[in-house]
């Protein structure tokens, strides 16, 4: 039996990792030979999640070639956001809750729904293969739903989100209002952070309209202490624009308390942006009051406007 690798998307956040857990689980439960891995170190708010319910960090990749002839997707599906050799290796298994961009040399399974996060997605695949959640991967995959929706609270939730945090909570024995916001919190320490840790830690590249479009974001309680440092995050902003090929650097300022964002913007087209949102960007700055949901509420909008 050849092994397969099982990872999420490059910068990974709490669903990423959480994801490829679950699914490599579900896949060996089920007779495969696989290996849960990630493209990245897991941040604070992750490392929160494992060491709660005891649980180890997948080891972290640079490439799956070396390793490996077949690849599982979780979490993403577009090659920008995935390893650095994914045109390598054989992608045979994707499990998403994007839009897909991917073209494949080869037929696939591929199971995509519009819920709030993967995690979701994975919970209904375990019930459907009757298989067991084991108590620690419910309470990692109740952590992935809790950050991918902000405690139920994101546009991105939807009824079936509400059930299976419900669900993953019972199996885990937790209390997941009172969990879910110490482990929001606990993804908001961002002081000891360096700016590019701030920007590139859930950093993730789109091409619109012909441009390349990073977009950021980051998780905090007090926006305004975010932006004590604005001059020192534009000035790396501008660098990784010019270093990567990015037209244009977004970072989401998102409030977990309010639901509230603002928006730091450094490159070029700027119009799209504030037709996007419609506003106007002063000082590089942008209000998106309600805003917190990038997949929702920033990319489409801003898609349309390029």
């Amino acid at each position: 039996m050849t092994k397969k690798l099982v990872f999420g998307h490059s910068n990974p956040d709490t669903d990423a990792i959480v994801a490829a857990i679950a699914y490599s689980h579900l896949l060996n439960q089920l007779g495969e030979e696989t290996e849960a891995v990630a493209l990245g170190t897991p941040n604070e708010e992750t490392q929160f999640a494992l060491r709660h319910f005891d649980f180890s960090a997948p080891r972290v990749i640079t490439a799956a070639k070396p390793e490996v002839e077949a690849v599982v997707l979780v979490d993403h599906n577009e090659s920008q956001q995935s390893v650095s050799d994914l045109a390598d290796v054989e992608i045979t298994n994707i499990v998403d809750h994007h839009k897909f961009a991917l073209e494949t040399a080869a037929p696939l399974f591929i199971r995509a729904e519009a819920l709030g996060a993967t995690s979701s997605i994975l919970l209904k695949m375990y019930n459907e293969n009757k298989v067991e959640i084991p108590a620690q991967i419910a309470g990692l995959m109740l952590s992935a739903i809790i950050s991918d929706t902000l405690l139920l609270k994101s546009p991105t939730t939807t009824e079936f989100d509400k059930i299976a945090v419900k669900t993953l909570a019972e199996i885990a024995d937790v209390d997941f209002e009172s969990y879910g916001l110490e482990m929001l919190k606990a993804g908001t320490n961002l002081s000891t952070k360096t700016e590019l840790e701030l920007l590139e830690g859930d950093a993730k590249s789109f091409e619109m309209g012909g441009k390349t479009v990073r977009i950021g974001q980051v998780n905090t309680v007090d926006i305004a202490e975010v932006f004590e440092r604005q001059a020192a995050l534009e000035e790396v902003m501008t660098a990784e624009n010019a270093k990567n090929g990015y037209d244009l650097f977004l970072f989401v300022v998102t409030n977990i308390l309010t639901s509230d964002s603002e928006l730091l913007v450094v490159g070029e087209p700027t119009a799209p942006v504030e037709a996007a949102f419609n506003g106007t960007l002063a000082n590089n700055r942008l209000a998106l009051p309600g805003v917190v949901s990038r997949k929702k509420q920033v990319v489409p909008p801003l898609t349309a406007a390029f």
